[in-house]
């Protein structure tokens, strides 16, 4: 048997769980998990539970979604529904995704243009 730092005997000398694989959201699941808590009354332990989430998560996501609908509310504008935002979000990233093939393809046609022009017998 072994010894711990304190002294303690252990017979699980190297048994040990392997670690868990970090989840990842993306935005738009974040925004639907909490305006199923917001639009719906349920509570945050209800819908954390249905979706397979800690609570303490889900309770920050619904705190950042009613923060930022207060944010639009107090500017005079009428906030974006969850689908609105996502869709909002979707197209940020698509639009960001254009812009880097753009970039790509501006620099390719630079490049081949290049060599063509030192190939011999070019113009």
């Amino acid at each position: 048997m072994d010894t711990d730092l304190a002294g303690h005997r252990s017979r699980w000398k190297d048994v040990r769980m392997p670690p868990r694989k970090r989840r990842s959201f993306t935005t738009e699941y974040k925004v639907e998990a909490a305006h199923r808590v917001i639009d719906s009354g349920r509570t945050i332990a209800e819908v954390a539970r249905e979706l397979g989430l800690n609570e303490s998560l889900l309770g920050e996501w619904v705190k950042l979604e009613r923060r930022r609908i207060a944010a639009a509310e107090s500017h005079g504008e009428k906030p974006l529904d969850a689908a609105e935002h996502a869709e909002l979000l979707r197209l940020r990233r698509q639009v960001s995704e254009l812009e880097k093939d753009n970039a790509f393809l501006v620099k390719a046609s630079a490049y081949f243009a290049a060599m063509q022009k030192n190939r011999p017998g070019s113009i």
